[in-house]
């Protein structure tokens, strides 16, 4: 959509198209526009996401890794993940040479924080996605009707993520809602006073340098609402279901461990669990807390050579992996020899007895559900 016709660098263009011949694109339209009338703001929602996107010959950068970490280090390790399985599958058809280059570039990821890369021809390149969520008088967007759930309570983990493999590219063609949505969203930038003044300086940047922008396909979480706002508590999954198995999985076997839970609490939390299984719903109050799974939108923005890379205001704190060894062993870390302290000593075994608390609740969790799906 653009009044400047082809004038105006494809990137930056939005092409809206009617889906009469996909009912179910057409249906998930009707409902992205009946939200912006429920759930009227649009507002950040949990920081930036990264993930690993690969350039293809015929346009636009495929996804290669789901958008799941929330600083570019992570994305690293996982391009450098993809160049050893290229190696891979390079030395099993017996090109050496080929199988060499990407064991060279990925060694060269183990040491140095690098966001592209170009091997044997094909360009790489850590992606950033902001992440958005729609509010309304009742609080936060929860899934659509139209949103993809097909799994089976427990097996979530089971789908492949809707993300990796979507090809980032803004020719091509999206519905109304979605396009109205995107041109919203490219117009946002971090109001003053509401973050540091290089995260907003960022940000005001970016309308210049990555005008363009395309949707990944939307995640969900669960929010928690207190203290007069909501919150999220968990990283996004791919589905609905996938947040509430990930809320179930605290409910019964993170939060007794990590929270010190007593036995009546931990009954109370286990049968809120055993309703969100049973139901499936998408709101229920937790400890007096109501808690929601919520839709969150992604955006990635696109310039001129593709899409937005990290912002030097990005939180990065980790370092490459190699280098984090290296640094570990100076300090004697690695020593299998070295004496542990008192306290080191304690801190490994309360670990140790958490590990076998979390593995028992995990297992007693797996056997509930498997009984369950016989019954």
């Amino acid at each position: 959509m653009s009044e400047h016709g082809d004038q105006v660098p494809g990137y930056r263009v939005i092409r809206m198209e009617a889906l009469p011949d996909a009912p179910a694109a057409a249906l998930a339209d009707v409902e992205a526009w009946q939200a912006r009338t429920a759930y009227p703001n649009v507002l950040a929602g949990g920081g930036p996401v990264f993930g690993v996107a690969e350039e293809l010959e015929s346009g636009g950068w495929r996804v290669l890794s789901r958008f799941a970490n929330c600083a570019p280090q992570g994305s690293r390790d996982a391009m450098a993940m993809t160049f050893r399985e290229r190696a891979r599958d390079a030395g099993d058809a017996g090109d050496t040479a080929a199988q060499q280059e990407w064991l060279r570039m990925a060694e060269q990821l183990d040491w140095e924080a690098v966001n592209e890369l170009t091997v044997l021809g094909r360009r790489f390149r850590v992606v950033r996605a902001d992440q958005f969520i729609r509010m309304g008088p009742t609080g936060p967007e929860p899934p659509r009707p139209s949103d993809p759930d097909p799994a089976a309570v427990g097996h979530s983990h089971e789908l492949p993520s809707r993300t990796a493999g979507f090809v980032i590219d803004p020719f091509t063609a999206t519905g109304m809602s979605e396009g109205i949505l995107r041109m919203e969203l490219l117009q946002l930038v971090r109001a003053p006073g509401t973050a540091p003044a290089a995260v907003r300086k960022d940000s005001v940047r970016a309308l210049e340098t990555h005008p363009g922008g395309v949707l990944l396909p939307a995640e969900f979480t669960a929010a928690e609402y207190a203290d007069g706002g909501w919150s999220p508590t968990q990283m996004t999954n791919p589905s609905p279901q996938g947040a509430r198995d990930t809320l179930t999985t605290y409910l019964r076997v993170m939060a007794p461990v990590m929270e010190q839970l007593d036995d009546e609490t931990r009954a109370e939390y286990g049968r809120v669990a055993d309703r969100i299984d049973a139901e499936r719903c998408d709101e229920i109050e937790i400890d007096g807390c109501r808690t929601r799974i919520v839709r969150v939108e992604r955006l990635v923005r696109i310039g001129p050579d593709g899409p937005e890379g990290p912002r030097p205001s990005d939180h990065d704190p980790e370092l490459p992996t190699a280098v984090q060894e290296k640094q570990l062993r100076e300090e004697g870390l690695f020593d299998e020899d070295r004496v542990l302290s008192e306290e080191e000593a304690e801190q490994q075994r309360v670990a140790e007895e958490q590990a076998k608390e979390f593995l028992r609740l995990f297992e007693e969790q797996r056997r509930r559900r498997a009984a369950a799906e016989d019954t």
